[in-house]
């Protein structure tokens, strides 16, 4: 045997006998490193004349490609091992609990508005939306508020320098009543609608926000009069806070798109420092709260859009969706509804299976 076969039964035959990775490793080191055995042969080539080198050169890269090799084939056989005595020494216990895995919320806005989609869908009511930038005509002068009007100033707004295709200022809407707008001018009466969505005013403290949500309504059909109003606004409450002792107070007013006006009032009660809606404020320990606007629809407002104030009439209301969450589920300040804080998100946010229903329950 030659010693280039000598040393190749050698090191094949430790390689085969390692006990473990570490032993493989070491092996391969001591022969295929720098300072490795095989490596010094291979170093030699260098010296040799082209005859010896056409003679030895061939058996010395046998032998390196012979340990390679079984260093491979002993880390191969050695990982299987491993992995096999890993896998026949852990068991997984199905009947264990899964560990508790991050879950999310519904925002109490959501979920308000949500519940107000299921009362009026109840009703007839549809959804309607609308762009949130909105051009000035739709916003203001549609409704029957020119530029000069001083209703202007206390829905005071955030304005853009461009201008639409008419030449028309562009703002962020302060109220969804653009949408009732769109609504009127593209769809023949009659017409159900509520008019949920972000409005934008320049407002901040604790009972207002830049940007608030809020919800209108609008019935647009031949004869409709008062009493229709305060019919859907007591049916509506009375739904979503889930009580039967809803009493309304309905005060005139004045708003440029409604004519009568009347600011609509509830009845409520302190309870643990907590407003709770319900019963008359006229008897003892109640009292009454501001909760939104209503009105008959100004004839200048149906004949801006296209329609015959002789033949249709309608009313329309509006109300803040944060302040409605508020009262219901006990919230005291507006800015938490934005600050992203998990804590309040948690403590007041609903299950994303939460869903109302009249039959089920309103409430979550």
């Amino acid at each position: 045997m030659s010693e280039t076969q000598a040393l190749q039964a050698k090191l094949v035959g430790d390689i085969e006998a390692a006990a473990d990775l570490d032993a493989v490793e070491a092996l391969r080191v001591a022969a295929l490193g720098k300072a490795g055995s095989v490596t010094g042969l291979l170093k030699t080539l260098g010296g040799m004349t082209p005859e010896e080198r056409q003679v030895e050169g061939p058996k010395i890269h046998a032998l390196r490609e012979a340990v390679a090799e079984a260093i491979a084939t002993r880390r191969a056989t050695l990982e299987s091992a491993a992995l096999e005595a890993k896998l026949a020494a852990e068991r997984l216990d199905m009947t264990l609990p899964a560990a508790d895995a991050p879950k999310g919320s519904v925002h109490p806005v959501s979920q308000v508005m949500d519940e107000l989609a299921e009362i009026f869908a109840d009703m007839g009511f549809a959804v309607a939306t609308g762009p949130e930038i909105e051009d000035d005509w739709r916003n203001f002068t549609a409704l029957n508020i020119p530029e000069t009007h001083p209703a202007r100033a206390m829905h005071d707004t955030f304005y853009f320098p461009d201008t639409d295709k008419e030449g028309r200022a562009m703002l962020l809407r302060t109220h969804t009543s653009p949408v009732q707008i769109r609504t009127m001018m593209s769809q023949e009466p009659p017409i159900r609608i509520i008019a949920p969505g972000r409005v934008y005013r320049s407002d901040s403290d604790a009972t207002h926000t830049p940007m608030f949500h809020q919800v209108e309504g609008l019935v647009i059909d031949r004869g409709i009069h008062m009493g229709h109003l305060k019919w859907t606004l007591e049916t509506f409450l009375k739904a979503f806070f889930e009580r039967d002792d809803i009493v309304l107070r309905l005060r005139p007013s004045y708003f440029p798109f409604t004519e009568p006006s009347a600011e609509v009032d509830v009845g409520y009660r302190q309870e643990k420092g907590r407003r709770i809606v319900g019963g008359n404020g006229d008897d003892e320990g109640h009292a009454w709260m501001e909760l939104l606007g209503s009105g008959m629809v100004n004839r200048r407002v149906i004949a801006n859009c296209g329609l015959d104030p002789d033949v249709w009439q309608g009313f329309a209301f509006g109300v803040g969706v944060d302040r409605l969450a508020m009262l219901k589920y006990g919230m005291d300040d507006l800015r938490a509804f934005f600050d992203g804080d998990l804590r309040w998100l948690s403590h007041y946010g609903f299950g994303a299976l939460s869903v109302p229903t009249l039959s089920g329950g309103i409430s979550a």
